[in-house]
C-alpha cells in the first residue's frame, strides 16, 4: 500500500535523478544504428537474460539494433558429442565438410533461443507489454577463407558482401537484425564466419552510430588495474599485442575496432557480459563502465589554413586526373583557401569541400552559392566524411544567410540526391555563375534549399 505522505521538496529516489540525468542521452541515441555484437560464452553466461530485457529496452527507446552472436562454445560442445576434431590455426576454425553440420546446428539452436527470449512478454518482467519483432535471413555472402599458411581452411569463410538494402528496409521498419557467423555463397554453400567480422562490416556498411563488443571483461586496464575509459585507434596496437596471448578475444575486438574506426564508425565500446546493466550504464550516464575507442580527439572539421593547400592538392590531383573535378592550380587554391573545409587528422587531409558565394544579380531575391570540390581520401570513402563535411558547409552556409545552394557535377548525382539535393538546369543558376557554366564540361546542375540563419 502507498503511503499517504508525498515529499514534495525533494526526493531521495536514486533512481529519479539518474532517469533525469538520462533524458540527453535517450534523445541523442534515438533513431541511431548500433550494432551489438555478443560471444557465445555471453549466452551460456548467467546475466544473459538481463542483456536480452536491456536489448528490448533500447529497442523501445527507438534504438535501430542489428545484434550478432558467436557460438564458438555451442559448436565445440556439439563436435565433442559426435569426436570431430576441428582445429583453430590463429583466430579462425578449420571447418571441415564434416564439422560444418555441427556448426548449422548450434548457430541455429541460438538463433531460437534468442528470438524466444526476445518474444517474452510475462506480466511482472521486463518484457511484459513489449512487441519485438527479430529478422535474420541470408543478408551475408561469403566467399572461402582459402589457404593460409599452407592450411586449407576448407569451410571456413570471409565476408564478401552484405544486403544492406534488405537490413536498412528491415530497421527502418523497426525490426532487430539477428546475425550469426555464417554467411552464403552465390552456389548455395555455407560458410562458418568470424561474428566479429560480421558485426564490424555490418557496422560499417550500415554507417552504424556505435559498435559495442560485450567480452568476458569490463573493459582495457592499465599497468595499475584500472579501467581505461577511452583510447584513439591509434593507440590500439599496443594494446592488442599486449592481450594477443593472455586474451585473443579480446585482441578480436580491437582489432576489428580499430578497422571500424577508420572506417568511420566514432564510437566502439568494450563491455562486459557478465556486469548487469553494463549496456545501459556505457550509454545512458556520463562516465560509462567500459571503454570507448574514439577518434574524435583526433579529426577534426575545420575551415581550411593555408598551410592545408599541400594536403588539399595530394587529395585532389588524382580526381582531377581522372576529370572528376576541375583542375585547381596552387596559385588558385591558395587565393580560395578560406572557401574551402576540411577534415584533418594527424596531419592528413582525409575529406575537403569548398562553399563559394554567388554574386546576387538585379532581380534575384534569394542568396545563392556552389558546393564544389567534394573529395574523401580513397582510404575512407566507405565512411561518412562526406556527409559530414557537406553538413558542415551546409549550416556554414545558413549562418551566412544562404537560402538555395547549387551543386555542378559529372559523376556523384546520386550521392547529391540522397542528401536532399533535387534536379535543376542551367537555367536555374544564378545569372553569375551561369556566365561561367562550361558546357563543354556538361555538368549536371543541382539545388537545395535551406533554411538560413543570420549570424
Amino acid at each position: 500500500m502507498r503511503s499517504n505522505h508525498v515529499e514534495t521538496s525533494h526526493s531521495s529516489q536514486p533512481y529519479v535523478h539518474w532517469f533525469r540525468h538520462s533524458a540527453p542521452y535517450i534523445n541523442a541515441h534515438r533513431n541511431k544504428t548500433m550494432v551489438l555484437m555478443f560471444a557465445g560464452e555471453a549466452i551460456l553466461d548467467a546475466n544473459f537474460k538481463n542483456i536480452i530485457h536491456d536489448i528490448a529496452l533500447l529497442h523501445s527507446l527507438g534504438i535501430r539494433l542489428v545484434l550478432v552472436y558467436g557460438a564458438r562454445p555451442q559448436i565445440n560442445t556439439h563436435l565433442q558429442q559426435k569426436g570431430i576434431n576441428s582445429p583453430f590455426h590463429g583466430s579462425h576454425r578449420i571447418t571441415t565438410r564434416e564439422s560444418l553440420d555441427c556448426v548449422i546446428h548450434a548457430v541455429g539452436a541460438i538463433r531460437l533461443q534468442i528470438e524466444a527470449l526476445l518474444s517474452m512478454g510475462l506480466a511482472n518482467s521486463p518484457m511484459h507489454g513489449a512487441r519485438i519483432d527479430t529478422v535474420s535471413g541470408n543478408f551475408v555472402t561469403a566467399k572461402p577463407y582459402g589457404i593460409r599458411d599452407g592450411i586449407d581452411f576448407q569451410l571456413t569463410g570471409e565476408i564478401r558482401n552484405l544486403d544492406i538494402e534488405a537490413m536498412q528496409q528491415h530497421l527502418n521498419h523497426h525490426n532487430i537484425l539477428l546475425l550469426g557467423p555464417i554467411g552464403y555463397s552465390t552456389t548455395g554453400e555455407i560458410f562458418n564466419v568470424l561474428a566479429e567480422e560480421v558485426a564490424t562490416k555490418a557496422a560499417i556498411a550500415l554507417q552504424a552510430d556505435k559498435l559495442i563488443f560485450l567480452g568476458n571483461q569490463q573493459g582495457l586496464m592499465d599497468e595499475h588495474g584500472k579501467l581505461i575509459r577511452e583510447l584513439s585507434p591509434q593507440q590500439l596496437d599496443q594494446q592488442i599485442d599486449k592481450y594477443r596471448d593472455s586474451n585473443p578475444d579480446i585482441a578480436l575486438y580491437l582489432h576489428n575496432a580499430k578497422h571500424a574506426c577508420l572506417q568511420g564508425i566514432h564510437r566502439v565500446h568494450l563491455l562486459s557480459y557478465h556486469y548487469d546493466g553494463a549496456l545501459l550504464e556505457e550509454l545512458f550516464t556520463r562516465d560509462g563502465i567500459g571503454t570507448m575507442i574514439s577518434d574524435a580527439h583526433y579529426e577534426d572539421i575545420r575551415m581550411a589554413q593555408i598551410d592545408d593547400v599541400g594536403g588539399l592538392m595530394n587529395l585532389l590531383r588524382p580526381l582531377e586526373q581522372q576529370g572528376i573535378l576541375v583542375y585547381r592550380s596552387r596559385e588558385r587554391l591558395e587565393n580560395e583557401i578560406e572557401q574551402f573545409a576540411v577534415i584533418e587528422r594527424d596531419g592528413t587531409i582525409l575529406a575537403c569541400a569548398a562553399l563559394y558565394p554567388i554574386p546576387t544579380g538585379s532581380g534575384e531575391t534569394l542568396q545563392s552559392a556552389e558546393i564544389a570540390c567534394v573529395a574523401v581520401h580513397p582510404s575512407y570513402r566507405k565512411s561518412n566524411r562526406g556527409s559530414q563535411i557537406l553538413h558542415f558547409l551546409e549550416q556554414k552556409a545558413a549562418q551566412q544567410g544562404i537560402a538555395q545552394l547549387f551543386v555542378l557535377t559529372t559523376r556523384t548525382a546520386h550521392w547529391f540526391i540522397e542528401h536532399g539535393f533535387h534536379t535543376a538546369s542551367v537555367d536555374d543558376l544564378p545569372a553569375a555563375r551561369q556566365a561561367m557554366y562550361n558546357f563543354q564540361r556538361n555538368s549536371m546542375v543541382f539545388k537545395k534549399l535551406i533554411s538560413s540563419s543570420p549570424l
